[in-house]
């Protein structure tokens, strides 16, 4: 994205709608000197108030992601130019949400594995006890086993799937 061509946009459209950098910041809930850096191409506007912005100078995220008017023959080109340009810039990938949450599911619920290990180590004693064959409790201790894999694995790509693909919502 280029800073200063957006900023140029902003204060063009603003000029547009007669308003003030003061009467923009008011509408915005910012300082005028945030509109004045915008303007000068020092930075960008915060995300959280973009789609606000956008309303006030009625134009879309699209037109201040590149700084100006788009046809509407070449929107669908500038919006996957646009979409491509974010993903490239994002902060963290898919992958690295996944592993993130994945790695906090675990330490969230470290003890209901321990307590499935415990349990498991449990009813193989108790079945020792009472003489059960070898094999009948090396193949029920294979299945327990399996199944709290399972149950513990499906809680926590639920977890994951619920927290990493989550839309952002305003």
């Amino acid at each position: 994205m280029n800073q200063e061509k957006i900023g140029k946009f902003i204060a063009e459209k603003r000029k547009e709608k007669k308003l003030t950098q003061e009467q923009l910041a008011e509408k915005l809930n910012i300082s005028k000197n945030a509109v004045s850096k915008w303007e000068r191409g020092l930075n960008l506007p915060d995300v959280s108030i973009m789609q606000d912005l956008c309303k006030i100078l009625n134009i879309t995220l699209n037109e201040l992601f590149i700084g100006e008017k788009i046809l509407d023959d070449k929107y669908k080109e500038v919006a996957d130019k646009n979409l491509l340009n974010a993903l490239e810039n994002s902060s963290f990938t898919l992958k690295e949400k996944i592993n993130f949450y994945k790695k906090k599911w675990k330490k969230e619920h470290i003890s209901k594995m321990i307590l499935c290990f415990i349990s498991w180590i449990v009813l193989i004693i108790a079945l020792k006890f009472q003489n059960v064959e070898g094999y009948i409790i090396g193949t029920i201790a294979g299945m327990l086993s399996i199944l709290f894999y399972i149950v513990l694995y499906n809680q926590m790509m639920i977890y994951v799937e619920n927290n990493a693909y989550k839309k952002i919502e305003k």
